[in-house]
């Protein structure tokens, strides 16, 4: 089953990132391409979101799976097809800007044309987003369709590891399933040995895993998730005394929480809460 949009360019758009088409595959074994270089000039991202296929990278042929995503630059030659035992199903965006090229390789996403990603499902919502509203409003809306664009390469840029880094990939998992339990906990004493016994790593190895999945030591990623729940009881009772605030959020010193505070907004939890009223 094919389901697909495709719509008119704008040449030298304002706009930072455009579609030029959007549509899926479903189920569809006999879906196969085969591009010669310089034949296709937009950007074009595929998600796998069930079955599998293959992506041909030189002279090796490489197996993507659900939840892994091939991206391809602009007037590259392009190979890949669906499994014909387990067909898959994909989603595609073929996109342009003009500064995108600079804005990709300042990201590095140049350095593989496979990745994986962590949590793909919310990668598969914005590529429906972006296909209904092509199909409901075509062109009437350019400002929206850049906006979910971006969205997508954005959600695409934050999780994509390239592919060939899997065992790296399943490590920092790890990690990113401990997140919402982190930022749960957030208020309580941080204890780094703990956590490195949920992760099933060392102290050590728990610290530099963090960092190269999140891009913030563990005690930082708490700290701001502690800030952000003083933000919320700050504006949420009015009457409560920046001392009992910052108790709830684990700061047994008053001095302390404004200065963590400080640093990560700029003001004061007072300056803050004064915004809003």
């Amino acid at each position: 089953m094919l389901r697909q949009r495709s719509l008119t360019t704008i040449p030298d758009s304002s706009y930072f990132c455009l579609p030029e088409s959007v549509g899926f595959y479903d189920h569809e074994p006999t879906h196969a391409v085969n591009r010669a270089e310089g034949m296709l000039k937009d950007f074009n991202l595929h998600l796998v979101t069930k079955g599998s296929g293959y992506v041909v990278v030189g002279q090796k042929s490489y197996r993507v799976r659900q939840g892994d995503c091939f991206l391809y630059f602009p007037l590259r030659q392009q190979t890949y097809h669906s499994s014909a035992e387990d067909p898959w199903s994909v989603r595609w965006v073929h996109f342009y800007g003009k500064h995108l090229t600079e804005f990709m390789l300042d990201a590095g996403v140049n350095q593989s044309v496979i990745w994986a990603l962590h949590q793909w499902a919310a990668l598969e919502e914005l590529f429906h987003d972006l296909l209904i509203e092509t199909e409901t409003n075509t062109m009437l809306r350019p400002a929206r369709l850049s906006t979910l664009t971006y969205a997508i390469l954005m959600e695409f840029m934050h999780q994509a590891v390239p592919l060939t880094t899997a065992k790296t990939t399943n490590q920092s998992d790890r990690v990113t399933r401990l997140l919402p339990l982190m930022q749960e906990r957030a208020t309580s004493p941080f204890d780094l040995a703990e956590w490195a016994d949920l992760a099933n790593v060392s102290p050590h190895y728990f610290c530099k895993l963090f960092r190269k999945t999140v891009g913030m030591k563990p005690l930082d990623f708490v700290t701001r998730c502690r800030i952000q729940h003083a933000k919320q009881l700050l504006l949420e009772n009015r009457e409560a005394t920046i001392k009992s605030i910052a108790t709830a959020c684990g700061y047994n010193h008053i001095s302390y929480f404004n200065k963590r505070f400080y640093e990560l907004e700029g003001m004061t939890p007072t300056e803050y809460r004064a915004l809003y009223y």
